[in-house]
Order: C-alpha cells, then structure tokens, then sequence
C-alpha cells in the first residue's frame, strides 16, 4: 500500500500561484512515476504533469510554460509550482504513485481561480 498526502491548494486570482506538494508514504518502489491529475465539474480526470524518478517529466500543453514539476525522491515528495493560474485551471488536483502495472491517488485538493 502507498499512501499520498497532498497539500497546497485554495483560492487565487487569476495570474497568481499555488504550489501544490504530495508526499508518499508506505510500500514505495524505486523506480516509479508521480504526478498530478485533476478533475473539474463535469469533466474526466486528465493529465497535468508526471515525473519518473529519474527526473523526466512531461506536461500537458495546456500547461506548458506555467506549471514546473519537481520531486525530492529521498522524502518521496512531488511537487507542482503553478504560476499565472487561469480560471480553467480550476479542479481537484489529485496527486499519483504509478507503477507498470498499479497505481495509487491521493485524496485530491480544490484549486479555485477567480477572474
């Protein structure tokens, strides 16, 4: 079992930022990848960012140029740094441990932009 912590979310005005964090806990197998999903009313779950452990990441393009994703694997932590936040922005962000063939979601956190 693994369990993920997140924390960081809340209100902000649009072009401001949030920094989100997800620790991990519990049964963590090197190598993995952790991340950011998120969710808004209505709408499926999609990608935001993942990184491996070896610190590749990929982001989705509607977050490029704003959003940076991090990691310090010796606290089992991710983190996403979101700058010039968009109202679209807002969802629950849920955070990731993937492995090939499992994977665990955190307990989700509200992000909430105003315009």
């Amino acid at each position: 079992q693994v369990q993920l912590v997140e924390s960081g979310g809340g209100l902000v005005q649009a072009g401001g930022s949030l920094r989100l964090s997800c620790a991990a806990s519990g049964r963590i197998i090197s190598p993995n990848t952790m991340g950011w999903f998120r969710q808004a009313p209505q709408k499926p779950r999609e990608l935001v960012s993942i990184i491996t452990t070896g610190g590749t990441t990929n982001y989705a393009d509607s977050v490029k140029g704003r959003f940076t994703i991090s990691r310090d694997n010796a606290k089992n932590t991710v983190y996403l740094q979101m700058n010039s936040l968009k109202p679209e922005d807002t969802a629950v962000y849920y955070c990731a441990y993937i492995r090939a063939d499992y994977h665990y979601w955190g307990q989700g956190t509200q992000v909430t932009v105003s315009s």
